[in-house]
């Protein structure tokens, strides 16, 4: 039985579908990207990173290490005013059932001298020289032997197509974040004093895969928080170090861990935060138990008023209220971010930009965001964790629901 999770919710007069119908995603997808190409007067794109390859094509490809995946890589052309892109892939296995089969080409080695001519062969044949192009990762041979086009970043296209999710979009996002809450809900069970950090992400990683995920996007974080941030890690922000990289450390009896995950599902990624307490005979203090009501004000109080047309630093400045007076997220972070096709994507609420920034970012339908603020009072380790909302026509829905523990409290 299909979880009814959305409620009669509605993006652009449509409901959210209780699971994603991916090839009318892939279709609607590509067309918001035509969408921008034509807006912004870009002759196509030219795609490298994953994540582009991704949202441009629908192709899957395995999981690699990072020092191959360089050099075995898809590829992907996107013409202004055609209906499919062209894809270059050593994965064929990975490429949709209804991608176009005079569309789908061997691979090209971008990252290589001897390489690097039949990719100019294949541009050549599709743009004229001078073409205005965006790209997303140039490697040296590009940079070397493609200066026949026009070239720019290829995240004013790709941004501005990807920040309104369609209804089958927030679905799929749904899906890789029950996967992930499923998974960790099976790890925090399995904690116990006397673990290693690295045992946990064994549980979590197999957990993912049992459960149906295509890839790990995120390496499992497990940080012990110090009581203070001079404990920590020095930082050139002055901040909180966070976050630290999983080591095989051996957590103990009342550790205060900051939990942080994500991985991808038919392409979305999802995103998982929460405070974990290390302990085989678990009694929450009373200012860990206020820290946890007061991350759940500052989460309220900016959703209380999410709705389309409600700008991000209004949310930000509700969130700042909710916390009397305090910036409720860490500097080199912000209040909420959104997700996607990466793990973290446009719109971003509360960063560094400024006020100009946030006052000019208006929510909509579609927009997804994951809160994320924390809460932190020198010498108590603090609380942070994040909760995923959709942008629908009258207000939100909610895209994460597993519960806080150990706090008890339902999400």
């Amino acid at each position: 039985m299909v979880e009814d999770w959305s409620a009669g919710a509605t993006i652009g007069g449509r409901p959210i579908p209780a699971l994603p119908d991916m090839a009318r995603l892939r279709a609607e997808r590509f067309a918001n990207v035509q969408d921008q190409l034509e807006a912004q007067g870009i002759d196509g794109l030219v795609l490298l990173g994953s994540a582009g390859v991704a949202h441009s094509t629908g192709a899957d490809a395995p999981g690699e290490d990072a020092g191959k995946a360089g050099l075995f890589r898809a590829v992907a052309v996107v013409l202004r005013g055609e209906s499919s892109p062209h894809l270059y892939t050593p994965f064929l296995d990975g490429v949709p059932p209804e991608f176009p089969a005079d569309h789908v080409h061997g691979p090209l080695f971008p990252d290589l001298d001897d390489g690097i001519g039949e990719l100019a062969d294949a541009l050549s044949g599709y743009f004229p020289a001078g073409a205005r192009l965006g790209v997303d990762e140039q490697t040296h041979p590009m940079l070397r032997a493609l200066d026949r086009f026009a070239w720019s970043d290829s995240s004013a296209v790709l941004g501005a197509a990807k920040i309104i999710k369609t209804p089958d979009e927030v679905s799929a996002i749904r899906e890789a974040q029950r996967i992930t809450e499923q998974a960790m809900e099976t790890a925090r069970e399995a904690l116990r004093p006397g673990m290693r950090q690295t045992e946990l992400s064994g549980i979590f990683l197999r957990r993912i895969f049992e459960l149906g995920a295509t890839a790990n996007a995120i390496d499992p974080i497990w940080q012990v928080m110090t009581a203070t941030k001079a404990e920590g890690p020095w930082t050139t922000h002055g901040d909180l170090a966070y976050p630290i990289s999983t080591t095989d450390q051996i957590l103990r009896e009342g550790d205060v861990i900051w939990v942080d995950a994500g991985i991808c599902h038919r392409g979305y990624a999802s995103d998982f935060g929460r405070t974990w307490v290390t302990s085989s005979h678990l009694h929450l203090t009373a200012r860990q138990t206020s820290h946890f009501e007061r991350w759940r004000s500052v989460v309220a109080a900016a959703r209380d008023i999410l709705k389309p047309g409600v700008s991000a630093l209004e949310l930000g400045r509700a969130a700042i209220a909710a916390n009397d007076g305090v910036k409720p997220w860490m500097e080199h972070f912000y209040l909420a971010h959104g997700i996607g096709t990466d793990s973290a994507e446009m719109p971003l609420i509360g960063t560094d930009l400024g006020e100009g920034f946030d006052g000019s970012l208006i929510m909509a339908p579609g927009m997804v965001l994951v809160f994320e603020p924390v809460i932190w009072d020198e010498g108590y380790a603090g609380y942070r964790s994040e909760d995923i909302v959709a942008v629908t026509d009258t207000g939100w829905v909610q895209l994460s629901g597993l519960r806080y523990d150990p706090f008890e409290v339902s999400g």
